[in-house]
């Protein structure tokens, strides 16, 4: 688990970033090599140590020639296709041949030599080159967005010498950045060099915190990535909730595949294809399975008995369903639930609930009513009710009964409801008028 401020460290005013400490999480996929900690000489020397760059998220494998006195921890120049690069020694001696075994590394592919141990002008040039990552890879993902380009520039990382840059990218499917190319060598002026990872090694590289609170396991430990599937849930009896099986990745969390062989084995236990229970009450339907206790939870389908739940063994349910396959049903459930079993455990009161658990599955909250009322059945009952208001304060214009109190009003009113019919009939006296002179005018 990572310390308070493991990533940097304040010296003299200045933030210097670190390269490991006591608990191992500074350095991603750090391993500890514990022969060297207790100072036990190699009667075999091993001429191939395991070197990391960037703080464990590159590794790989070099030889060390025999004038080059580097152990374990030291930071070295090793070669590179174009150049050469600088790295932190993580293992050597017989633990090296054991990590070669398990990456499937023969010593006939390591070629790349250790030129000799880094000074610090050395170090200094590879913190300039830190220093440039950032910036380039928010240049790189503007001139993406600007080809239109369907990928993500996940990281960047220079070469300790500063000829060759490396980006990182994520994408969908295949993606033609051969235009994209020409722009990064014309800006940042070293050899470019494209990779395309997943969204998994993508979080590796970045690192971060989970929802457990540690560390992320791909960026601190776990460096193979197997298939994760929503039946790893189920079989573990966990809500289906996408949000909360997601990791940071995006993908199903890779913890989900920890403990799944432990619920397979438990799981061989239990009666298959017992969904469904048959007695003389009705038909009983599986609620929920608790593995470890082996204990099945039912509850019948019929309105008048709907709302209990019995707890059953494994293999009492395996009885009854013998006893179904025979056409035989059983009187209740009840004479056959489990001895331990409370009912208590399982009813809450709404007035006194404690909170110390999970909220889902124990509080169900009623469904919201929807508003049927639309904003213009509204808007019109105001206009009505401003209507009234002002018929109210005017009381003059009315009596009692509510009959006018002069024609005059009511000939305005229809005045005003028929105003289309006067226009209708200057329209056709004008029309009449200009017959008449052309009739004139043709005599």
């Amino acid at each position: 688990m990572a310390c308070s401020g493991c990533s940097v460290t304040k010296s003299d005013g200045a933030y210097i970033e670190k390269t490991g400490c006591s608990t191992g999480s500074c350095n991603r996929l750090n391993t500890f090599d514990w022969l060297s900690a207790m100072h036990i000489e190699d009667a075999v020397p091993f001429h191939i140590v395991e070197v990391s760059f960037k703080n464990g998220a590159r590794k790989g494998f070099f030889i060390r020639p025999p004038e080059i006195h580097a152990s374990t921890g030291d930071t070295v120049v090793v070669e590179a296709g174009t150049g050469y690069d600088i790295g932190r020694i993580t293992l050597s001696g017989e633990l090296v041949k054991l990590q070669m075994k398990k990456k499937n590394t023969r010593e006939n592919d390591v070629q790349s030599k250790i030129l000799r141990i880094a000074n610090r002008k050395d170090l200094q040039k590879q913190a300039e080159a830190r220093a440039l990552e950032k910036e380039t890879m928010v240049k790189a993902r503007v001139l993406a967005r600007m080809l239109e380009l369907e990928m993500k520039i996940g990281d960047v990382e220079y070469q300790a010498d500063k000829r060759k840059a490396t980006f990182y990218y994520t994408a969908e499917g295949r993606v033609d950045f051969r235009e994209l190319i020409r722009h990064y060598a014309r800006d940042f002026r070293v050899k470019i060099e494209m990779r395309q990872i997943g969204s998994r090694q993508e979080s590796a590289r970045i690192g971060g915190i989970g929802s457990c609170g540690r560390e992320l396991c791909c960026s601190s430990w776990l460096s193979d990535f197997k298939s994760v599937s929503t039946a790893a849930a189920r079989y573990q009896n966990i809500a289906i909730n996408q949000t909360k099986l997601s990791g940071q990745c995006g993908r199903l969390k890779c913890c989900l595949n920890y403990e799944l062989d432990t619920y397979m084995d438990a799981l061989k236990a239990f009666p298959k294809r017992a969904d469904k229970l048959e007695t003389q009450l009705g038909v009983a339907v599986l609620i929920k399975t608790d593995i470890f206790k082996g204990i099945m939870y039912y509850a019948y389908r019929d309105a008048k008995v709907r709302g209990k739940f019995y707890a059953l063994e494994a293999a009492t349910v395996q009885e009854i369903l013998d006893l179904n396959k025979k056409g035989e049903r059983p009187m209740d459930l009840g004479d056959m639930v489990y001895a331990g079993y409370d009912e208590a455990d399982d009813e809450y009161d709404e007035n006194n609930i404690e909170f110390d658990s999970d909220l889902t599955g124990v509080i169900e909250l009623p469904p919201e009513k929807k508003k049927s009322k639309s904003r213009r059945s509204s808007n019109r009952r105001n206009k009505q009710g401003r209507k009234q208001r002002s018929n109210k304060k005017a009381g003059g214009n009315s009596n009692a009964s509510g009959k006018p109190q002069n024609k005059k009003t009511e000939d305005n009113k229809n005045n005003k409801k028929k105003p289309s019919n006067s226009r209708r009939s200057n329209r056709n006296r004008n029309k009449n008028r200009n017959n008449r002179n052309n009739n004139n005018n043709k005599k």
